[in-house]
């Protein structure tokens, strides 16, 4: 794995000359309520061991304005959002896929994933009182049919909590889910974004 992260090169987010736009932002600078918790910056992940250096969450600006609207319409109903992952370095692409070369999963790092664009977001919901996550069908990371949209031999309450989050994000965020992940949004302006690869400090 050591040898694959090595031969990939850093790029800086100016390499690319964003805009205002498209450029990566920390999602706490914009939304000083949501709450994030990067499973890759722990060990709690499939792959069962920590990538990143550091718990702060970046994101493309358009997309990152897209969960405000969520996190904001939400809010008014006592309920708030959980990220778990958003950029995502090209080279933890690269580990993933050495790992589960498996596309329904994992996004083949020679095309990219839209995480390697700032252009999706893995997110949950919580009660924001509490800090409590809403039970959903599955962990996060689980890598099994129960994590689809369309898997229904569930509680009715986990349905709804699923359903809730779906329409959130698609309805008021304009984001579009991926079917084999409950967690998985991208947000489709932000998919002509180039891949980026420097790593979180």
């Amino acid at each position: 794995m050591k040898t694959t992260l090595c031969f990939l090169l850093l790029f800086t987010v100016e390499a690319f000359g964003q805009s205002s736009t498209d450029e990566l932002v920390n999602l706490k600078d914009l939304i000083p309520d949501i709450a994030v918790d990067l499973k890759y910056n722990t060990a709690d992940n499939f792959l069962h061991q920590k990538l990143y250096s550091t718990d702060e969450c970046l994101l493309a600006m358009n997309a990152a304005q897209a969960l405000r609207r969520v996190q904001d319409s939400l809010r008014a109903r006592g309920i708030g959002l959980k990220v778990f992952d958003g950029y995502r370095p090209r080279a933890v692409q690269f580990l993933m896929w050495e790992i589960l070369p498996n596309p329904i999963y994992v996004a083949d790092p020679r095309t990219g994933s839209n995480h390697n664009r700032g252009a999706a977001v893995d997110v949950t919901l919580i009660d924001l009182a509490s800090g409590q996550e809403f039970q959903m069908p599955t962990p996060f990371d689980w890598f099994g049919p129960e994590a689809a949209h369309d898997y229904m031999n569930l509680p009715p309450n986990v349905i709804a909590n699923r359903a809730l989050l779906r329409d959130m994000m698609e309805q008021v965020g304009g984001f579009l889910r991926l079917n084999s992940e409950w967690w998985h949004y991208d947000y489709p302006p932000a998919r002509p974004l180039p891949l980026v690869d420097f790593q979180l400090k």
